[in-house]
């Protein structure tokens, strides 16, 4: 399939690569559930599930939350990592006079 590029109107040029896009995300897709069938097979061939020699892990691990800087000298299972909005017990506290440094941990 030749295509002279050179002949074509910029918004043919345009819709030309939407549509190349479109069939790249396809394509890709479609290889993706290619190699994990194969992937599968293989592991099979060996008394294996994916699954199995993976560690049972097919997503990869989230990166680890926020570790908490403050608690809540009332509640001390109460805690803020610093991050976001402010939690109420962190305003009551600065509202009766404390110092963010006396909530650290």
């Amino acid at each position: 399939m030749a295509i002279n590029l050179e002949k074509m109107s910029r918004k043919e040029l345009l819709e030309l690569r939407d549509k190349v896009e479109v069939a790249l995300k396809s394509a890709e897709k479609r290889e993706r559930k290619e190699a994990l069938k194969a992937a599968e097979k293989a592991a099979a061939e060996f008394g294996f599930s994916l699954s199995e020699l993976s560690g049972g892990a097919s997503k990869p691990a989230k990166g680890p939350k926020n570790t908490a800087k403050y608690k809540n000298p009332a509640n001390p299972d109460q805690t803020w990592s610093g991050r976001g909005r402010k939690p109420q017990w962190v305003h009551d506290a600065l509202k009766a006079g404390a110092d963010i440094s006396d909530l650290e941990i």
